[in-house]
C-alpha cells in the first residue's frame, strides 16, 4: 500500500494539469480507487483532490512570479479554461490573486510533494478479529451530517439526544444479530474523507435480512462480506478515534486487506454513565488485497 500511494503521488506530478485516472492506477496496482483514496486522505491528512489543487497552484505560482507569460496562458497550461477560474483557485490556495503575487512576489503557500514511508514503532498491538457475515440490515433513525475528525460530532450528538429514552430501549429490543447492541453507523462517506463533507449517520441496530423494518425507521441493506473488527477501551471518543486512524497508519499497510465500500459501524459494549470512557468495537468492511 505504501508503494501504491507513492505511485499515486508520482502520477499527480506527471499529470498536474489533467484529470487523474485514479481508477486505472488502482486497477493496475491490484487495489481499488475507493481504498486508495481512503488511505491517502487518512495518511496525508487531506483529501487527494485538495492535494492535487495545492500542488497545481504551487507549480503555477512559479510561472506567475517569473512573469514570462500572461495569466491566461498560465491558466490554460495548468488546466483552467479562463483566467477567472484560475484566479479563484489560486486565491483559495495562496490567499492572494495571481496579479498581486506577480507584483509583490507573495504571499505564497507552498505544498511540498508528499512521500509516504512505513515507520515501524512497535506501538500497542491492535485487538482485531476477522468476521464473515451474511447479508443483514441496519435499522434506526438516520440523518445527513457533516464529517468531524476529532472530538464529539455535535450534529450526531444532537441527532441522538433528540430521541426519547423509550426509543433507545425500543431499538435495542429490535436488534437480533451481530453487531449487537445500539450502533453508530456511518454510510455514504466520501472516499476522500474530507472534513465537513456529508455522510449518512444512523443510530440503530442490526437485524437479520429476513427481519422486516418497522415503517417509521430508516434501513440500510448490508450485503454479505468480511469485516475487520477492532476492539477499543478507554477515554471516549478519543480512544476510538485514535484506533480508527491507526487502522490506516498501521493495520492496513501491514495486513493483506483493503477497505471495500460499505458502512462503518461502532458498537458500544460498555460505557461509563457520563460516557467519558467506553469499550467499543469498530467494524470496517474489508476484502482481500
Amino acid at each position: 500500500m505504501i508503494s501504491a500511494l507513492n505511485q499515486l503521488v508520482d502520477l499527480v506530478e506527471e499529470h498536474l494539469a489533467e484529470e487523474l485516472d485514479v481508477r486505472g492506477l488502482a486497477s493496475g496496482l491490484g487495489t481499488t480507487e475507493y481504498h486508495l483514496r481512503r488511505m491517502f486522505s487518512s495518511l496525508a491528512g487531506m483529501p487527494l483532490s485538495e492535494y492535487v489543487r495545492r500542488r497545481r497552484m504551487t507549480v503555477a505560482a512559479a510561472d506567475v512570479v517569473r512573469g514570462e507569460d500572461d495569466l491566461l496562458s498560465i491558466a490554460v497550461r495548468h488546466g483552467y479554461g479562463s483566467a477567472e477560474a484560475f484566479g479563484r483557485a489560486f486565491r483559495a490556495v495562496h490567499g492572494a490573486g495571481p496579479s498581486d503575487v506577480r507584483c509583490d512576489g507573495g504571499p505564497l503557500r507552498t505544498q511540498p510533494q508528499v512521500r509516504f514511508r512505513l515507520t515501524v514503532e512497535g506501538s500497542t498491538p491492535m485487538d482485531t478479529r476477522l468476521v464473515d457475515r451474511p447479508a443483514f440490515r441496519l435499522i434506526g433513525h438516520a440523518a445527513r451530517v457533516p464529517l468531524v475528525h476529532q472530538g464529539v460530532n455535535p450534529h450526531i450528538r444532537q441527532h441522538i439526544t433528540a430521541l426519547p429514552q423509550e426509543e433507545h430501549l425500543r431499538l435495542k429490543a429490535l436488534g437480533d444479530t451481530q453487531p449487537e447492541g445500539l450502533l453508530q453507523v456511518c454510510d455514504d462517506l466520501d472516499p476522500d474523507g474530507e472534513e465537513g463533507s456529508e455522510l449518512t449517520y444512523l443510530h440503530g441496530v442490526a437485524v437479520s435480512q429476513s427481519t422486516p423494518a418497522p415503517g417509521d425507521l430508516d434501513a440500510i441493506e448490508v450485503p454479505a462480506g468480511r469485516w475487520a473488527v477492532f476492539r477499543t477501551a478507554g477515554p471516549y471518543p478519543q480512544t476510538l478515534q485514535s484506533t480508527w486512524a491507526a487502522t490506516a497508519t498501521e493495520w492496513f499497510p501491514s495486513n493483506p486487506w483493503r477497505l471495500r465500500p460499505g458502512p462503518s459501524i461502532v458498537a458500544v459494549l460498555e460505557r461509563a454513565d457520563d460516557f467519558s470512557t467506553a469499550t467499543c468495537e469498530l467494524w470496517l468492511p474489508v476484502e482481500p488485497v
